[in-house]
């Protein structure tokens, strides 16, 4: 977890980097039916909320599978307990999907454990596989980068990989805490493989909405220390900009 530590890479380093703005544009044509996997509730949305929703506009079904339910994104909280905690976070992640206009978005959650998906990849990789069984063509799997820093970030990374191998589906991996960690044209990251989503003003306020939909993690849980926001406005600089990226 060191690489997310601290306050990261501003906004303005990566607005001004050329190599940001000279990313291809992702094609879309062909999804007709999207899964995206979101280790924490809140990961489907800051990652690639607008890339949903343009891809639901254009005809595609959505399906979430919401690995965790978040837990233990406040382990030191003495005001709320981590079975509150995942009820509030299910709750703002029905939220969010309602404003990005996805309320009818089918839902698979598999309640494996926050902050510990490494040691139940084979438990997820079958929860996981479960969904794509019957995957038709045009099948696309969205899944958070199996080099973004976090752990359950990767372990949710390296069983999306392993299931599109499986059944032959097309793998998107959406970075969260690589925009924190990394710098412009930093060699960790596989700029080649990158692609951009331009959203336009109505994606854009969609996604703006969605994102404040999860209170728990953009607002204080008390004045305590350990009930501190986790999304910080630096990292909602990063992860709230005019375009996502995904990696293919």
């Amino acid at each position: 977890m060191t690489a997310i530590a601290g306050a990261g890479t501003p906004e303005t380093a990566w607005q001004t980097w050329p190599g940001l703005h000279r990313l291809p544009p992702l094609d879309l044509d062909g999804c007709r039916r999207v899964v995206l996997l979101a280790p924490h509730p809140d990961d489907e949305v800051l990652g690639v909320g607008g890339l949903l929703r343009q891809l639901a506009a254009r005809g595609a079904t959505v399906e979430v599978v919401a690995v965790t339910d978040g837990e233990a994104s406040h382990p030191g909280s003495r005001s709320v307990t981590p079975q509150r905690l995942a009820a509030l976070r299910r709750l703002e992640s029905v939220a969010a999907l309602g404003n990005l206009g996805l309320d009818s978005a089918r839902v698979h959650r598999l309640g494996l454990p926050d902050g510990g998906l490494a040691a139940v990849e084979p438990a997820m990789m079958t929860a996981v596989g479960g969904v794509f069984e019957r995957a038709a063509p045009g099948t696309w799997c969205l899944s958070t980068w199996d080099g973004d820093g976090h752990p359950d970030h990767e372990a949710v990374g390296r069983v999306a990989q392993g299931v599109c191998r499986r059944y032959g589906v097309r793998l998107l991996m959406y970075p969260i805490w690589t925009w924190h960690w990394a710098l412009p044209d930093d060699p960790r990251v596989p700029w080649s493989r990158a692609r951009s989503i331009a959203l336009d003003d109505d994606t854009h306020a969609a996604k703006l909405a969605a994102v404040d939909c999860f209170a728990s993690q953009i607002l204080p849980l008390s004045p305590a220390p350990q009930d501190a926001p986790i999304l910080t406005p630096a990292m909602l600089d990063r992860l709230c900009r005019r375009t996502e990226v995904v990696l293919i």
